[in-house]
């Protein structure tokens, strides 16, 4: 493990260095949230009025948290890295290193992502109270375990596009994978919450990434319980186990592959 905390430690060391620029790369994060702001802002006539149990605050503040993590994830970089790893041949350069190169992968986007998750919280939190008067949890313990959910969902995403960079083992280019994931979690996971949808899919989706890396954080910031932190946490660990799995038995499978055919 202490490998792994080194490849965090450095990757976050390097982020420091660009402080100023993860700040500046909060304003597209600002415009998004102060757009939506708006829109929700019309979309309500009452702000006390209650669409599928959520207020026009509430939603402010979930979409809040669902662009938070979805633009502190590089997902596009990852993927591109992941498979120039493959197509180019370094990823067999790891066979021999006393390291899992899903857990390498893991470690080093959590040392770039983790400071600017952070950053952004900090810098939304700000703008979205400034926007809308109020703030869904004022205890410093809950909104800790907020972060942690956060975090965890950052895990996820990051293990997830893991495993669409090393689809290129099997096809030529995965990018049209990440593609349809990326405009799948803006649709239906950074915009709504699962209640807006219909019944029928409210229970497709809480078995979907969308349940632990959009909805899961947010629905724990606008309407926190220990009961759901418990819920939703148990939830996340098990859906990093299974993703994990999944990317370790996909890149054992592409390696084996690289294996019996020389390279």
């Amino acid at each position: 493990m202490r490998k792994y905390l080194n490849i965090f430690k450095a990757e976050f060391m390097t982020n420091i260095q660009y402080f100023v620029n993860i700040v500046l790369g909060s304003i597209g994060y600002l415009i998004f949230v102060v757009t939506f702001y708006y829109v929700w802002e019309y979309i309500y006539s009452d702000p006390d009025e209650l669409i599928n149990g959520y207020s026009m605050t509430q939603m402010v503040w979930y979409l809040m948290i669902t662009e938070l993590i979805y633009t502190s994830i590089k997902g596009k970089k990852i993927v591109s890295a992941v498979a120039k790893d493959v197509k180019g041949g370094n990823i067999a350069y790891n066979l021999n290193k006393p390291y899992s190169y899903i857990s390498f992968v893991l470690f080093r986007e959590l040392g770039r992502s983790i400071l600017t998750i952070i950053v952004q919280m900090i810098v939304g939190v700000i703008a979205t109270y400034f926007l809308t008067g109020n703030i869904p949890i004022t205890n410093f313990g809950y909104m800790l375990l907020v972060l942690f959910s956060c975090i965890m969902a950052q895990a996820i995403t990051i293990l997830l596009m893991t495993i669409i960079g090393l689809f290129s083992f099997k096809i030529d280019d995965s990018a049209p994978f990440y593609w349809l994931y990326s405009k799948f979690m803006i649709l239906v996971g950074v915009i709504f919450p699962i209640e807006f949808f219909p019944e029928w899919a409210q229970k497709i989706l809480v078995f979907s990434p969308i349940y632990v890396t959009s909805y899961g954080p947010a629905k724990l910031f606008v309407d926190f319980s220990m009961e759901n932190f418990v819920t939703i946490t148990l939830a996340q660990i098990a859906y990093f186990f299974i993703v994990y799995g999944l990317g370790y038995a996909l890149y054992n499978s592409g390696v084996k592959r690289l294996n019996v055919n020389g390279g």
